[in-house]
């Protein structure tokens, strides 16, 4: 399975280190130009709100045309996007506008090109039977996280040395390698399939109208809405809660992705092959619940360090359980559009929850910054373990039912 999964592998290893050096560096380098905590919750929203409505629609096309056409769309919008963020200011001047603005234009690009995280994990699922998709969606976010080491690290240290502009530079550089990559070395995972059904509002819906889909995937809004609420104001949090600057959050991303890429290449596929998919999301969800909890109290490295250790093993758990389990819910034929969809409620998540945690952040201080996502961790949590039994009962009817017919066609036998 590994080497089949290889050239997606490194091809999201490059992207996911130029992308993790911005994830750290962006409130700073937004309120750099004057905005304020708000703004940059706006800022968030703004690229989700764009990837909410082309997630799904690059998902769908994806299915109908194949997964490589998608990802080179996707990656060309990312490219010119990190690099015009960081030239914000030397295009502000000679535009005549805001600098702030040039980044905003710069993230809508990107939000309206992206899709790439569901596409990659279509792309897997197409190469890996049902069974084995929870290992390979780990080792996709064991690929995250092993990136996430390198990108907030070496941002750090090159912010420290050249300033904001660079690291952006650099990103645009190693996105634009991704690209050559996937153009020379990515095999297509799926032919053209030109009679399948037209991307539609209708057939992002039809996900909804499924009960067991649906049940999951308001599930995963709920994941989604508590994660991306947390992302927001991390790293604001840190800068207000512990006093921490730019390079001390990059250096932390670092440490916290070390602990991903061994709780994804190591933990998840043992926990997923002795638990199941579904009760090693709802342990994972529950670790989230517990280290929200914490966030109020957090004063020093000891309580962080314990946090980031609940935090990271129950993100590698919970998402990785949820796509298996939303991925095995769906057909060969509507991977795309099933994760597509997927996807859009992160982005869905990224309009809602940001404004929300740092507006909480700016009105109350910096201890209510974990508030929103204990909340809807906990619901996603409560969601979890009623899926749960309710999947208990259903097997427990199935087993029922096949005992009655089993028990039938024998009678027939022995009276015929």
């Amino acid at each position: 399975m590994i080497r089949k999964l290889l050239p997606i592998l490194g091809v999201t290893f490059i992207d996911i280190v130029g992308f993790s050096m911005l994830i750290p560096m962006l409130p700073y380098f937004v309120t750099h130009f004057g905005a304020s905590a708000v703004v940059v919750g706006g800022l968030m929203a703004t690229f989700s709100f764009c990837q909410l409505l082309s997630a799904p629609l690059w998902g769908n096309v994806s299915d109908r045309i194949g997964r490589k056409t998608v990802l080179i769309v996707s990656q060309i919008g990312a490219t010119i996007g990190w690099a015009m963020m960081g030239l914000a200011s030397p295009i502000a001047a000679g535009l005549a506008v805001a600098p702030i603005a040039v980044v905003f234009a710069a993230r809508i690009l990107e939000g309206i090109s992206g899709g790439n995280i569901s596409i990659t994990q279509a792309y897997v699922a197409d190469l890996v039977a049902p069974g084995e998709r929870a290992r390979a969606f780990g080792l996709i976010s064991a690929m995250f996280a092993a990136g996430m080491v390198f990108g907030p690290f070496g941002g750090g240290i090159l912010y420290a040395r050249f300033g904001f502009a660079t690291p952006f530079l650099v990103a645009a550089a190693l996105q634009l390698v991704t690209l050559v990559l996937t153009i020379v070395m990515l095999p297509e995972s799926r032919s053209r399939a030109r009679d399948e059904e037209r991307v539609g509002l209708s057939a992002l819906l039809v996900s909804f109208e499924k009960p067991e889909l649906a049940r999951l995937l308001f599930q995963k809004l709920a994941i989604a809405l508590a994660l991306y609420g947390w992302f927001a104001v991390f790293a604001l949090f840190l800068a207000r809660q512990l006093g921490f600057s730019l390079t001390q959050t990059d250096y932390l991303f670092s440490v916290f992705a070390i602990f991903n890429v061994f709780m994804n290449v190591v933990v998840v596929g043992r926990v997923s092959a002795r638990l199941g998919d579904r009760m090693m999301s709802n342990v994972g969800l529950a670790s989230l619940v517990v280290g929200f909890a914490i966030v109020p109290i957090v004063h020093g490295l000891g309580l962080l360090s314990a946090t980031m250790i609940l935090f990271s093993f129950g993100m590698a758990l919970t998402n990785t359980g949820i796509t298996a389990l939303i991925s095995n819910a769906a057909s060969d034929r509507e991977q795309g559009t099933v994760l597509g969809t997927s996807s859009s409620l992160d982005s869905l998540s990224g309009v809602i929850a940001p404004p929300v945690s740092t507006g909480l952040l700016g009105a109350f201080g910096s201890t209510f910054a974990g508030i929103e996502s204990f909340t809807l961790a906990a619901i996603a949590l409560a969601m979890g373990l009623r899926n749960a039994r309710g999947e208990r009962l259903a097997s427990r009817c199935d087993d029922a039912t096949l005992k009655l017919t089993c028990e039938a066609e024998a009678a027939k036998i022995v009276q015929g």
